[in-house]
C-alpha cells in the first residue's frame, strides 16, 4: 500500500472523524469520551496547531494526527500530538510514517520537544513504536486513565527532542 502523509483538507473531515471516533469509542486509548460529528470535528480539527492525513493513491485517508501545544507560556515550546489508524489498517507502519511527519511539522512550526502525557501501558504497540523512534520514557503514572470498562490502566509519559536532521 503506498501512503504519503499530506496537511489535512475539509473534504477529509468525514473520513477522519470516522476514524477519530472508533478510537474514541473503543475507550483504551484517547481521554476523550465523546465522538465528534461534522461541525464539532471541523472546529476540533481546525483549532489544532497542524493536521496530517495519511492516505492512499485513491486519496482514501488511512490515518491522521492532531499536533497542539502542550502547555503555555514558558512551556509552549513543548507539544503534544495524537494519532488515529482505523483497526483494520493498523500493523502496515501507517503510525509510524504519521509520527516521523509530525516531528518534522513539530519542528517546522518551532516546536522543540513532542511529549506525549498518557500512553497507556497496555498500548504496547504504540509504545515499541514509540520507543523503536527514540522517545524516552519517563516512568509510569499508575491508573492514571479510566479506560471504558471503567478500569484505571497504567500511563506512560514519553518525549523526544525534536531536531535537524
Amino acid at each position: 500500500m503506498n501512503i504519503k502523509i499530506r496537511k489535512y483538507s475539509e473534504k477529509d473531515l468525514p473520513q477522519m472523524i470516522e476514524i477519530w471516533n472508533e478510537v474514541v469509542e473503543d475507550g483504551v486509548a484517547f481521554p476523550q469520551e465523546n465522538t465528534l460529528d461534522f461541525i464539532s470535528g471541523k472546529a476540533f480539527f481546525s483549532s489544532q496547531s497542524y493536521c496530517g492525513v495519511a492516505v492512499n493513491d485513491e486519496n482514501k485517508v488511512c490515518g491522521l494526527y492532531i499536533l497542539h501545544p502542550n502547555n503555555i507560556g514558558r512551556c509552549a515550546h513543548i507539544c503534544n500530538a495524537s494519532y488515529a489508524v482505523p483497526s483494520e489498517l493498523r500493523g502496515k507502519h501507517i503510525g509510524e510514517k504519521l509520527v516521523k511527519d509530525c516531528m518534522l511539522q513539530g519542528k517546522n512550526i518551532g516546536f522543540k520537544i513532542l511529549q506525549f502525557n498518557a500512553v497507556v501501558e497496555s498500548n504496547t504497540a504504540a509504545r515499541r513504536l514509540y520507543e523503536k523512534i527514540g522517545f524516552i520514557r519517563l516512568g509510569t503514572i499508575p491508573k492514571g486513565f479510566r479506560s471504558k470498562s471503567g478500569a484505571y490502566l497504567n500511563i506512560c509519559p514519553y518525549y523526544i527532542e525534536l531536531r535537524a536532521k
